[in-house]
């Protein structure tokens, strides 16, 4: 059972942590002690609850605490080794630790175990930061609060830190608080309602302050021609530019983009002072560990031609990854860990938004929610002074940490397909949705694309969050709803990586019942429907200079002769021969073109639960339920095909184990000799 102590410090830090004006998505930690029966002696024991390496605030739960016995933790004072050495203290704290299970303890443990209060809140605000990186952050502290506030110089986060706080507190009993600077706050209170009672008063009253003293246009006078397009036109150049931008933030590495086209970066983005600023970089080491040090910033305005945009962003990237380069000569040192890569985390485009990336959708857009923080911080501490974040050399002490890089090497390995971005048609139901499910399941990110867009919003949903899965709608016969699906994707995760044509139907007819418009229907579906959905795919991933993945769902009927389904099986072979006519075009940028001959797969599908499988069973004389044996009987293995066969098929094809394999079909039918491909 929680202890009453630890069940109110996540009570607590939930409240907190579901506010963004508090603190940032897992920024801050909080604290708190109390007392049980250690197991073993039967005698009382002082603990410490704290919030563990990794976790956030907003959905912090018991597993996510980190427990120490403060007379262990606090006797590390006597052996502390001093500033130069203080990392060591880190492990040290395994040895504080208490009972089994629960996470590991975080840099900042010290902030809570060595200050002399039983909770404590350490919290990210904009409107606090905004005061820790004024230039005249101390004499703003006092102004803004009184003495009820303790300005704290930079230092890094570690043990020195929490004894710095803990001197200060001490010195200062009237104090609720500090301010750290260039970092953020802490607050501290002898409950847990007063220790969240005092750091919402020290955010609100920051705020308040910022609010009421703030200089009018704290980002400087409007930049002429660089104001906000239109929302239509804005959406659309960022779809246009966002192919390209992926490319290029993924040079060293394969990353997953996020849009964002909020006010405060439109705005920011429209005013004078946003270069300057936006060189400064980030301060709190939350916010530059998620966004880099600086950002990438399209120097152009919005009137500017999309290839113009693209070129110039193409000569920025360059000068981008010399600039970090630099900045990595500049401030290691032997020890320090290898350069993790040169590319920006943020780019910023006037008049249009901001793309943010990171190894997965989730951390892609995390890194542009912590952006709007810094511009939110940026703007408060100019609207007061002058914005004066830590200096480089601070900031690579920090991003090149020996304990962030112990901490990152600690990661759980990526999944086959994580950073890549699927597109999946006719999606909701069938072989669709079973392949959309198998490749997120592999680590992608998947665009439901279904005519319903209330089944593909369904299927998203089922599968994950928005930062997995989402759902659009696309008649794949109409080129500007297939483009509109492709530009949703691009805008949704960065790009498009894998595209999988999957949408299709039947009507099982004769030569002679056939109608010219079943015909058109079935081949403006497959195979116009294919063309076009690749080719759109195709502009953006020759822009990406990524390669990927298209993987054709044809069928055994495109080389297999079966009664009355003319039009179908000239559909599937038009799309067979697709495959191959684009597997040798599309090679020389990295595209693979491969795919899937299925037999009938019963089993979940639209398809069949449409007409077909009626119209297919009378043709065969079974009844419409024993269609998915028939089937199989039919076959040389005896089995059924599944939905989950063709997906697993759609894997392989696109995974790691088939890097060189383009232009091939294959069979997923239990084998079906007259099938088979010669």
């Amino acid at each position: 059972m929680t202890n009453p102590a630890a069940a109110a410090l996540i009570a607590r830090s939930n409240r907190l942590g579901a506010d963004p004006k508090n603190t940032n998505y897992a920024g801050g930690n909080t604290s708190a002690q109390g007392t049980e029966t250690d197991p073993v002696t039967g005698e009382a024991v002082e603990l410490l609850w704290v919030k563990g390496s990794g976790g956030d605030l907003g959905t912090l739960a018991e597993k996510g605490l980190a427990v120490l016995r403060l007379d262990r933790m606090r006797a590390l004072v006597d052996v502390y080794p001093g500033v130069e050495r203080e990392d060591e203290m880190v492990a040290a704290f395994d040895y504080c630790l208490h009972g089994k299970g629960g996470a590991a303890p975080s840099i900042d443990t010290a902030m809570h175990g060595l200050v002399d209060a039983p909770h404590v809140d350490h919290l990210h605000p904009d409107s606090g930061i905004a005061i820790a990186t004024a230039a005249d952050g101390q004499e703003l502290t006092s102004t803004v609060f009184g003495d009820k506030v303790v300005w704290v110089p930079w230092r890094r986060p570690g043990f020195q830190l929490g004894l710095d706080i803990a001197e200060i507190k001490g010195k200062n009993p009237q104090a609720v608080g500090c301010v750290l600077g260039g970092h953020g706050i802490t607050a501290w209170g002898d409950t847990s309602e007063e220790a969240e009672q005092h750091s919402l008063w020290i955010i609100d009253t920051a705020a308040a302050y910022i609010a009421e003293h703030s200089r009018p246009e704290p980002f400087g006078p409007a930049l002429d021609g660089y104001g906000a397009l239109p929302e239509v036109e804005r959406r659309a150049r960022a779809a246009a530019l966002a192919p390209t931008i992926r490319g290029l933030a993924s040079a060293d590495r394969p990353m997953v983009g996020h849009f964002t086209d909020t006010a405060e970066v439109l705005d920011f983005l429209a005013a004078a002072e946003h270069p300057r600023l936006a060189a400064l970089g980030t301060s709190c080491p939350d916010h530059f560990l998620r966004t880099k040090v600086k950002p990438l910033v399209l120097d152009l305005p919005p009137t500017a031609t999309v290839e113009e945009c693209t070129a110039r962003l193409e000569e920025l990237a360059v000068a981008y990854r010399e600039d970090y380069q630099g900045y990595y000569d500049r401030n290691a040192t032997p020890d320090s860990p290898a350069i993790r890569g040169k590319d920006p985390l943020v780019v910023l485009v006037p008049g249009v938004g901001m793309f943010s990336f990171g190894k997965d959708k989730q951390t892609a857009r995390v890194a542009g929610e912590f952006y709007v923080n810094a511009i939110n911080v940026m703007r408060g501490a100019e609207g007061l002074s002058t914005y004066a974040p830590i200096d480089e050399a601070e900031k690579f002490r920090i991003e090149y940490w020996a304990l962030e890089e112990a901490k990152l090497q600690r990661m759980p390995a990526p999944k086959p397909l994580a950073t890549r971005v699927a597109l999946v048609t006719g999606a909701a139901s069938g072989i669709g949705r079973a392949t959309a499910e198998k490749l997120a399941a592999e680590g992608a990110c998947v665009v439901i694309a279904d005519l319903s867009l209330e089944k593909a919003q369904e299927a998203a949903a089922a599968i994950g969050s928005t930062d997995v899965a989402v759902g659009v709608q696309v008649d794949v016969s109409d080129a500007a709803a297939v483009q509109a699906a492709v530009d949703a994707a691009v805008l949704a995760f960065g790009g498009v990586d894998l595209v999988v044509n999957n949408a299709g139907l039947s009507l099982s007819r004769s030569l002679l019942e056939t109608t010219e418009a079943d015909w058109d229907r079935q081949h403006d579906v497959m195979a116009k429907g294919s063309f076009l959905v690749t080719q759109a795919a195709a502009r953006a991933m020759i822009a990406q200079q990524m390669g990927g993945d298209v993987v054709y769902i044809s069928s055994k009927n495109s080389v297999f002769a079966g009664p009355n389904n003319v039009a179908y099986g000239a559909a599937k072979a038009d799309q067979a021969h697709q495959v191959r006519l684009l597997a040798a075009e599309l090679g020389a940028h990295g595209i693979k073109v491969n795919g899937v001959n299925p037999d009938g797969v019963v089993q979940g599908s639209g398809i069949f639960a449409g007409g077909w499988g009626a119209n297919r069973a009378e043709v065969y004389g079974v009844e419409e339920k024993d269609l998915g044996a028939f089937y199989a009987q039919r076959t040389i293995l005896k089995r059924e095909v599944l939905p989950s066969h063709i997906a697993n098929a759609v894997f392989v094809l696109c995974g790691p184990e088939m890097t060189h394999t383009t232009g091939l079909h294959v069979p997923v039918d239990a084998g079906v000799a007259a099938a088979f491909l010669r």
